[in-house]
């Protein structure tokens, strides 16, 4: 029993073997299969031929020419390439909407604000408020210019709007007076402890302050991250990577069996090694997407589960 039992599975491996060595020889699934693949090789061997030309791919019997094993380097680095690129799209493409989305949002709600006051106070006081607009328009636009990346330092800039707005209101209440900058300044010194607009300047900054920090914040992370998405997305594959992936797509190929697909593992540890320098990135990156973003001055917190 067991030398029928070795006689049949000897006999079912020549069988295979002579299988294996007759399709080895026949190169013809190749060349259908390098036409499919839209490969215009000048030549492909109807028959294998000796592979010590391959630098590559295993130099034993082969069905590749040495023009054939170049084409095939050259078309791993645009596969490894537009892939990267391809599978990082969705990303990039997110990180672009949210950018947009959110600051068309936000210059929206400004400019909406804005707006409400200028026609609150052109109801309300009429001439003397269009006389002294330009206090409230230059509020605005350098709360724009600090939420659009500007040098602006928010506590500052909101004292002299304060400052501004006393000059201009003791004036217009005093305009049987001549009043002058010397004086003018004497009220700016005190108005600490005059307190003309009573605690509305200290909440309406801290108010101010908080939101102004947090939306800049909030919009320049989504900018960051949309700018390392796009430069991560370009990878610069090098000669191992291009040789690790010509050998999983292409090398099939040359050994007459393109119909052949890499295992999961392999793939991954082919990727592996191509993406061993943004390997690196990961830790951060994940810290980046993942964690609350704390803007330590105003005590904000901006996090995935704040509500939209």
């Amino acid at each position: 029993m067991l030398r029928l039992e070795t006689i049949i599975c000897t006999f079912s491996v020549l069988s295979v073997a002579a299988r294996a060595e007759f399709k080895a020889r026949n190169c013809s699934e190749v060349r259908e299969a390098s036409i499919a693949k839209g490969f215009g090789f000048s030549h492909v061997p109807h028959q294998e031929i000796p592979g010590t030309h391959l630098r590559v791919c295993l130099q034993g019997n082969t069905c590749c020419t040495e023009e054939m094993e170049d084409r095939f380097g050259q078309q791993s680095k645009q596969d490894f390439e537009n892939l990267v690129d391809e599978m990082s799209h969705t990303l990039r493409s997110t990180f672009v909407s949210r950018h947009k989305r959110f600051d068309e949002f936000f210059l929206e709600l400004l400019e909406n604000t804005e707006r409400s006051l200028n026609d609150m106070f052109m109801r309300t006081y009429g001439k003397p408020y269009m006389q002294n607009a330009e206090v409230f328009e230059n509020l605005f636009a350098e709360l724009k210019r600090y939420y659009t990346g500007g040098n602006v330092n928010l506590e500052e800039m909101l004292n002299d709007f304060w400052s501004r707005l006393l000059e201009r209101m003791f004036t217009l209440l005093n305009s049987q007076y001549v009043i002058t900058e010397d004086y003018l300044e004497c009220i700016s010194k005190y108005t600490d402890q005059l307190k003309p607009f009573g605690d509305v300047p200290r909440k309406l900054k801290a108010q101010v302050t908080r939101a102004f920090i947090a939306a800049r914040t909030f919009v320049q992370g989504l900018s960051v991250g949309r700018e390392v998405a796009q430069r991560v997305s370009k990878v610069s594959s090098t000669p191992a990577c291009i040789r690790a992936v010509t050998k999983m797509l292409y090398c099939p190929f040359c050994q007459s069996m393109p119909g052949v697909k890499p295992c999961k593992n392999y793939c991954l540890n082919v990727m592996k090694g191509c993406l061993a320098n943004q390997a690196d990135l990961d830790p951060e990156w994940n810290q980046y997407i993942g964690l609350p973003v704390f803007v330590r001055s105003t005590g904000t917190v901006w996090s995935s589960k704040s509500k939209q």
